[in-house]
């Protein structure tokens, strides 16, 4: 998955042409608001947490079963994403006792990325909410989520197959053990994600080789 740092970095480009003064003209103050846009849209989408309505998770979650090699069968759009045809996360777990986040993508031009973070768990009697922060210079600004942003919503016996969303219902991701997963099981989780409440037409597929 593409760094995030360098991501918002592009994005907020503009601000940094723009002067902090009064007498600033307006072509200056329509960039310096453009940015301001561009900065509470991000924001909204990276760390503001609007529950609509009660989200259910799992009653319990071993993390260390979970951890390990996840493959991302689909999720909905995600602009630090938007590139990326074909994502897995590692997860481990740390002597500290959070977890190591490792996020990897081929994107749709055939390179390759991948980014670095750190998972807490914020609801310890399930361990099924955790925040999940990347080491990144917008992360460290604006902080983690109190109620945070990878909440395990729908996971199997086996830990075969996953569901996670965050509990905005903005984004969504259907996770497998391997690169591939079975129709019964995908269709099962995206039913359940639907009835959560999550926009499952939008839910866009991995594509990765079938061999894989």
């Amino acid at each position: 998955m593409k760094d995030e740092n360098v991501m918002v970095q592009e994005m907020l480009l503009p601000m940094r042409t723009v002067p902090l003064s009064c007498r600033a003209n307006r072509s200056g103050f329509v960039r310096h608001s453009l940015a301001i846009t561009v900065l509470s849209l991000m924001l909204g989408a990276c760390t503001g947490v609007n529950v609509n309505g009660d989200l259910p998770t799992v009653a319990s979650v071993d993390l260390s079963r979970y951890a390990g090699t996840w493959y991302e069968i689909a999720r909905l759009p995600m602009w630090f994403q938007r590139h990326c045809v074909d994502s897995k996360a590692v997860y481990s777990i740390r002597p500290d006792g959070v977890v190591g986040v490792h996020n990897e993508c081929v994107t749709d031009t055939g390179g390759f990325e991948q980014a670095e973070g750190v998972a807490t768990v914020v609801d310890p009697k399930t361990n099924a909410r955790l925040t999940v922060v990347f080491d990144n210079w917008f992360a460290r600004l604006f902080g983690p989520s109190r109620d945070g942003n990878y909440w395990i919503l729908d996971l199997d016996q086996e830990y075969w197959a996953a569901l996670v969303g965050t509990p905005d219902r903005r984004y969504l991701w259907i996770l497998s053990r391997a690169p591939q997963l079975d129709e019964a099981s995908y269709r099962r989780l995206v039913e359940r994600a639907q009835q959560l409440g999550y926009p499952v037409s939008d839910l866009i597929a991995a594509r990765r080789p079938a061999s894989s």
